[in-house]
Formats: C-alpha cells, structure tokens, sequence
C-alpha cells in the first residue's frame, strides 16, 4: 500500500495548484495593466502631438473690411488766391516823392498810389516837344517848296531830277515829324508812369517802399501790391484716379483753419486738362465768392468734392498693410486655413484705414497686423474662429 493515495471527492486542491492559479491569474493582470498603459500613453502622446501642433500654428485676428459708400467725400489742400492781383513796379527812374495808401485800403480802379519825382523826365519831354515843333516847320517849308518845283517842271523853268529831290527831302521831313511825335508821346507815357496807380479796385496788400527811396525799372522789389477779393480762386491738385468725376460748375466745399465750423461754397470754374508728370494730379482751379473778404489771398484751404463712389473700392484698417520690395499687401486667410499673399493698390490714404481700389474683395478674409514672416500656404488658426465671417460672407 502506497503512502499517497488519491484526494476524496471535494477536497480543496493541493497547494502546488492553487499557486499556480494565482500566478497566472496575476499574470493576465499585470498583462492587461500592460496593455492599458502603453494604449493610454499612446493617446496621450497622440493629444500632446495635436495640441503641440495646434500651439504651434500661429493665431491671427481678422479685421473688418467696409465697402465702397454710394458718394464719396474726397478731402484735398488748396491754395486761395485772389481773383485779380497786381504787384507794381516803378516804370521810370526817380525818388518816392510820396504814397497814400497803406496794407489794407481799399481803392478803386486808377487811384494814385504813390508819385515818383524824377524832373529829368519833364525836361526830355519839353525838349522833344520843341524839337517836334521845328520838324513840323521844316515838313511844313518842304511840303511848299515841293510843290512849287513841281509848278515850275510844267514850264520846263527846272530840270524833272530837281523836283523829284524837292519831293524826296519833303517825304524826309514828314517821316521826321512822325518820329519826333513818336517821341514826344513815349516821354508823356514815362511821366504819366510817375504815378503808381491801382489797376483795378481791390486792397493793398502790401507797401514795400517808402518816401526818398531811389526806385527804378532795374528794382526788383515790388512797390505796391494790389488783389481784387470779391472773389477767390482757389487751386488743387486732384489725384488721377479722380480726374474723370470733375468737371465745369462742379459744386465743392472749403473749410478753412482760421474758421472752424464754417464752410464756404464753390464751385469748379476750369481744369489744366492735362495730368502733372510729377504729381500725377489734375490742376484744378474753383471760384468762391467772397462778399465779406473773409477768403484771404495765400491762405490754405481744405477742399471737399462730392464724389460717386466705386463698387469696387474697399477699406482697411491701416494696420493691415505688409511693406513688400513689390510694393503693398495684404495677408487672407483662405477656406482651407493657410495664408495667401495679395498685392493690392491703394487709391487713397484715409489716415485709420486705406481705400484700396484693386487686389481686394469685401468677402477676403484680412488679417491684422500681419508679421512680416508670413508666406504663402502657411497655416494659421484664426481667434475666436467662430465670430469671424467664413470665405464668402462680411464681418
């Protein structure tokens, strides 16, 4: 008889047997804690990978893109002038005998200004008028001579080349007397100019001479200076993109420094018609009228024309502008999230924001304040994606 014999029925298992169950119930445990974590770090470095990624891409705000208004107020500098303005010189040699006006008079058309003395000028032209009188005696004495060599060529008395010289020395003397009256009128033309007088009626704006001061048609400096204010012209430069919208009895406004507050009418009254090589601007020259001499001759005027607004023009804010070496820019997000680089022209300044006529649609989608690195195709991720508009659609 052996001294192991076999388990009754419904016994526990032999110890050997039961650490062996457990093991490998360990095992499957430690097997699946395994698995687990390699699965969960596995998601986990694939959600790192994705925010990383999403970090990564750089975040850009889009800005509001406003179309073109039906009329356009287009502010441009002017320049005010006077309707007429004279600046006179002396014509004649001599001394400022006397002035009776001084800055800010009125006068009216051929007042005397101011007198020059010059004596020499009187005596020249007493002089001429004498000798006139002596050339019209001896066109006189010529004229009967001629005549009577001509009576005495009929009776055969003198010779036909006596007459003819009798006739030639009296034409000579009739072109003398016609020379010597040409000369008397040029020195009473010089002494009427020994008065400055206005040309027309206006206001003295300025006096640059004063009594004893030697003055001359070799003088530079103007004596006197004399506008007509009734009404004003007033000069600017309109740019070329607006050249085709102005035209004759056009209608604009003027607001000037020295009056806030108020405007003044005007009006277009002619354009150079032709563009300014330098500029590129049309010369164009406005009427206003002036009834209380408030438009002053030199002042600056800003100058606000009504214009019809184009379909095609767009405004951005300026800080949505990328300075490129070919020229300006700006940086749109496209449907699939990456940069697309679009020149554009830009037709007027505005100061916050730039009217850009060309290269732009109100539904692009604008970044702002754009960093020079960006390129084209480079991935962005719009803030507060959900406000900003999709392609197509406004802000």
């Amino acid at each position: 008889m052996t001294q192991q014999q076999d388990a009754p029925a419904g016994s526990s298992p032999p110890r050997g047997g039961r650490l062996k169950l457990y093991l490998s119930i360990a095992g499957g445990v430690a097997v699946a804690l395994a698995v687990g974590g390699v699965v969960s770090r596995g998601m986990e470095e694939t959600r790192l990978a994705e925010r990383t990624k999403e970090q990564a891409l750089p975040t850009v705000k889009l800005v509001s893109i406003k179309a073109g208004s039906g009329e356009l107020d287009l502010p441009l500098p002017g320049d005010v002038q006077a309707f007429y303005e004279a600046r006179l010189r002396a014509r004649v040699n001599g001394y400022l005998k006397d002035w009776k006006y001084d800055i800010g008079a009125k006068v009216k058309a051929g007042e005397v200004l101011a007198t020059i003395y010059a004596p020499e000028v009187q005596q020249e032209l007493d002089r001429a008028k004498g000798d006139l009188a002596r050339a019209e005696a001896q066109g006189q004495l010529a004229k009967i001579t001629s005549k009577r060599w001509a009576a005495l060529r009929a009776s055969t008395a003198v010779s036909q080349q006596s007459v003819d010289e009798k006739s030639g020395e009296y034409q000579a003397r009739t072109a003398e007397v016609d020379a010597t009256r040409a000369n008397v009128g040029r020195l009473q033309t010089l002494k009427d100019y020994l008065q400055i007088v206005a040309p027309f009626a206006g206001v003295v704006t300025a006096r640059n001479v004063d009594i004893g001061a030697l003055v001359g048609p070799d003088d530079k400096r103007e004596m006197f200076a004399v506008a007509d204010i009734h009404q004003v012209r007033v000069y600017v430069g309109v740019p070329q993109s607006y050249a085709a919208q102005i035209a004759n009895d056009m209608p604009a406004t003027l607001r000037l420094p020295q009056y806030p507050g108020r405007e003044f009418q005007a009006k277009v009254l002619t354009t150079s018609n032709a563009i300014h090589e330098r500029s590129r601007t049309l010369l164009v020259q406005l009427i206003a009228d002036n009834p209380d001499g408030a438009l002053l001759p030199g002042s600056y005027a800003e100058v606000h024309f009504k214009l019809r607004g184009s379909p095609q023009v767009v405004r951005i804010p300026a800080n949505a502008i990328l300075y490129r070496d070919s020229g300006l820019a700006v940086a749109t997000v496209g449907a699939d999230g990456k940069i697309l680089v679009k020149p554009i022209d830009v037709s007027r300044d505005l100061g916050a924001e730039l009217e850009v006529w060309s290269g732009l649609k109100v539904s692009d989608r604008v970044v702002q304040s754009p960093s020079e690195m960006l390129r084209d195709g480079d991935e962005v991720r719009i803030a507060d994606a959900a406000a900003a508009p999709k392609p197509g659609e406004t802000k």
